[in-house]
């Protein structure tokens, strides 16, 4: 069972009840990952009950009354299949409620009263989770995603399983330590030197009673106490030396925090390049600030304004979440122009809705797209429209970042033959755009999710971190969190 979103405290946007219920039985645990779950159990003999599993777009704080509902409702489910042998959690790890910072460390907690001390609870976190103290001492196995984009979910999600039915039948006795690694920011796994830290973590799993390593990123836009780039490390029995090698890896971490630092470039940079480029395979450039899966409104219109100032076209641009816009275009019909408002609806960090002669190239009522293979998301009805410049628009009707080339292609849009593509995603695209481009370029927006970590108006977290503190463990402090709150 689970209940999951990532939570920006810094977004208009609160995620309501029915924020969750459009996804009710669409998560990848309820249809990408039963399949496996049901094999592995059937595989040793075990029955395995499903109870809810749910989640929500990234917005902001969940709405009380939507969070202790859902809440009780798994509560709920477990008490109805008790007794149980095992508890297996796949949650995200940054959700915060109004008046619960600590979503997932309240609910694992209840689920602990429920089931006894004896009964092992294992969890699977998102690699951007806040690691909270209560989620330690109320479960037996934290294990987080160790790629970014998350290509390993089911891979990790495998290992909770093992873990937590190992404790069940008393072949391990895990125990956990941690180790704050002091630092803010958002840490790509595709690139040196990460992906070889990542290989690092691997080769240690197995290894002197080491069962699980794990590096959680933390989620930079959540303003709560306990959140932060933290390693913890699962042993068998062996809390000492799990507390040794969390504090050794934490500090290979911030030795190569200049090395690891993405940095994006200003739009002005970006389409330099694209003018720049050579012909043959598409630039693919992320507008990482205006990105739905970390809360932002993904309908700004900054790179749609520039690119149409210098007159670039051959551009695909995806995806934009403009239910209005959509909506014309459907009235209209595909084959049709008009004049269409474009984006810039939600606030400052959307830009100035742009106006446009228009194209209606396709119309899609049930257009999705893919991640990793693994989880297909609905995106409501769709649009392509085309302006003069020859820029190709992706306007969808369900709030989303841009996951899979379907995306486009399923639209009915030749990437191959674009100069440049645009997608509104911090990373999560790069696994199936990447292969596709001459260069991925990383770039800077006035939106939402803000790459200055240095100058975040954090309130309630330590501002003892780097990149605002320079040596956060010998200068001075840069000030201290507030204790969390949960009901």
């Amino acid at each position: 069972a689970g209940i999951a979103t990532e939570t920006n405290t810094y977004s208009a946007f609160p995620t309501g009840l029915s924020a969750f219920e459009m996804n009710r039985g669409k998560d990848p645990v309820a249809t990408a990952f039963r399949p496996h779950l049901e094999r592995w159990a059937a595989d040793e003999g075990h029955t395995l009950v499903f109870g809810l599993t749910i989640f929500a777009q990234p917005a902001g704080a969940t709405v009380r009354s939507a969070w202790e509902a859902l809440r009780d409702e798994l509560l709920a489910d477990l008490q109805a299949a008790m007794p149980v042998d095992a508890v297996v959690l796949p949650l995200h790890g940054a959700m915060v409620a109004v008046g619960c910072d600590d979503c997932e460390g309240e609910l694992i907690e209840r689920v602990r009263a429920i089931v006894g001390p004896r009964v092992p609870i294992g969890v699977e976190l998102d690699l951007h989770c806040h690691f909270t103290e209560r989620m330690r001492r109320h479960a037996d196995i934290l294990v987080a995603y160790k790629e970014y984009p998350h290509t390993d979910a089911l891979a990790r999600l495998a290992e909770v399983w093992r873990l937590t039915l190992d404790t069940a039948a008393g072949r391990i006795r895990p125990v956990t330590a941690v180790a704050d690694c002091r630092m803010v920011g958002l840490w790509h796994t595709t690139r040196e030197p990460m992906m070889g830290f990542v290989r690092r973590m691997q080769a240690l799993e197995g290894q002197g009673g080491v069962l699980s390593v794990n590096f959680g990123h933390g989620f930079p836009f959540a303003d709560v106490p306990e959140a932060g780039a933290k390693v913890w490390v699962v042993t068998n029995d062996d809390l000492p030396g799990a507390q040794a090698l969390a504090d050794e890896l934490a500090r290979e971490l911030f030795a190569m925090r200049d090395e690891t630092r993405s940095l994006p470039m200003t739009v002005a940079a970006a389409l330099d390049a694209v003018q720049a480029a050579p012909p043959g395979q598409p630039l693919v450039l992320a507008d990482v600030a205006d990105n739905a899966g970390g809360g932002a409104s993904n309908d700004s219109t900054f790179i749609l304004a520039a690119l149409r100032e210098r007159g670039i076209g051959n551009v695909a641009i995806g995806p934009i979440w403009d239910i209005g816009a959509v909506q014309i275009c459907r009235e209209s019909g595909v084959g049709s122009t008009l004049m269409l408002r474009v984006g810039g609806k939600c606030g400052p960090t959307s830009g100035q809705p742009v106006d446009l002669p228009a194209t209606v190239r396709a119309i899609k009522e049930d257009h999705t797209q893919s991640l990793a293979g693994l989880a297909h998301f609905d995106c409501g009805p769709s649009a392509w429209v085309q302006t003069a410049e020859g820029i190709d628009l992706v306007l969808i009707s369900i709030r989303h970042q841009g996951y899979g080339t379907d995306l486009f292609t399923g639209l009915g849009i030749d990437l191959a033959a674009k100069r440049a593509i645009v997608v509104k995603s911090t990373q999560h695209f790069h696994a199936a755009f990447a292969p596709l481009a001459q260069q991925v370029l990383y770039v800077d927006t006035p939106g939402l999710l803000r790459s200055d970590f240095e100058h975040m108006d954090y309130r309630r977290r330590s501002l003892n971190v780097w990149p605002r503190v320079e040596d956060p463990w010998n200068g001075p402090a840069g000030g201290t969190a507030t204790d969390t709150k949960c009901a």
